[in-house]
């Protein structure tokens, strides 16, 4: 923590040996990556909150499955690194699902005497020509639901590997603030958007109570303006913006003028469209339908 000013601590459930030494490699000269005991983690935290007092916020996330990735590199990077290395897997009973797994719909391979998997899961069947076949797509397990031993051995029937490991980052700290791993995928959109919104907000608040400032002031100036244009609109006064207000009240015909003509090529078509031919009527015969 003395050495480097960034830190992630990051969740590595089943994350295999493999997958560390791919990220370690990854990693080398540019961070590195801790494992250890919580308990001896919190200990070494607890100790350290004097030299370090953001170790307090950090002792929530030293549960389950953990560590440490110190670095002095971009967070964002870092983050693309650790989390980059996934394994696809598959559905074991007692996991949690990080996803929700769905069945798709469509033959599955397996006879009737496989019926009862499916009758159990509650998913719509029938035979087509001796072979299961799945009516709709199922959701057979939910985020955050643990997979139960049917589910897990019909996914591992359809050769269904729902899932994908890898280290997760959980919590980041930079510079002794802490920040949850959100705050990674803020954006320059997202800023921006969020200060407009604010700046919205002080000129509104600032508005209704006649303070000016700088996100006020603009505002205040144009509805002065607007109140200067009406009453020189209604009395013999004038200045040059008003001149071309009056001018258009004076003459409407004006507004026809600077308008865009939306209207007068379709006019001309109709104009150059010949006239529809007459029918010719039919010539009066001497002998009726029937005759």
């Amino acid at each position: 923590m003395s050495k480097y000013s960034k830190c992630l601590v990051v969740g590595v459930d089943n994350v295999q040996s493999k997958q560390m030494q791919y990220v370690r490699r990854d990693l080398r000269g540019k961070a590195e990556l801790l494992m250890g005991k919580n308990t001896m983690i919190r200990k070494c935290l607890r100790d350290h909150i004097e030299q370090f007092p953001f170790t307090e916020e950090l002792l929530p996330s030293i549960v389950g499955n953990i560590g440490f990735c110190f670095t002095e590199m971009d967070l964002s990077e870092c983050r693309d690194i650790l989390e980059k290395n996934k394994v696809q897997a598959s559905a074991k009973a007692g996991v949690v699902a990080p996803v929700d797994v769905i069945i798709p719909a469509g033959l599955t391979g397996m006879g009737p005497e496989k019926t009862s998997f499916f009758q159990a899961l509650n998913l719509s069947t029938k035979i087509t020509r001796g072979i299961i076949e799945i009516m709709t797509d199922t959701v057979v397990c939910k985020v955050g639901d643990k997979v139960g031993l049917s589910e897990s051995k019909l996914l591992n029937m359809l050769s269904i590997s729902p899932f994908f490991y890898g280290i997760e980052v959980n919590t980041i700290v930079d510079n002794g603030s802490v920040f949850p791993a959100a705050v990674l995928d803020i954006d320059n959109a997202a800023i921006l958007a969020k200060f407009g919104q604010g700046a919205a907000n002080v000129a509104a608040l600032s508005l209704a109570i006649g303070i000016p400032n700088a996100a006020s002031a603009p505002h205040m100036i144009m509805n002065g303006f607007k109140n200067i244009l009406a009453i020189a609109v209604q009395t013999d006064y004038t200045f040059e913006q008003a001149d071309k207000v009056k001018a258009y009240l004076a003459d409407p015909s004006a507004f026809a003028v600077a308008a865009p003509s939306g209207g007068g090529e379709e006019k001309k078509v109709e104009a150059a469209a010949p006239p529809p031919e007459e029918e010719e009527e039919e010539e009066d015969m001497d002998f009726g339908l029937f005759d």
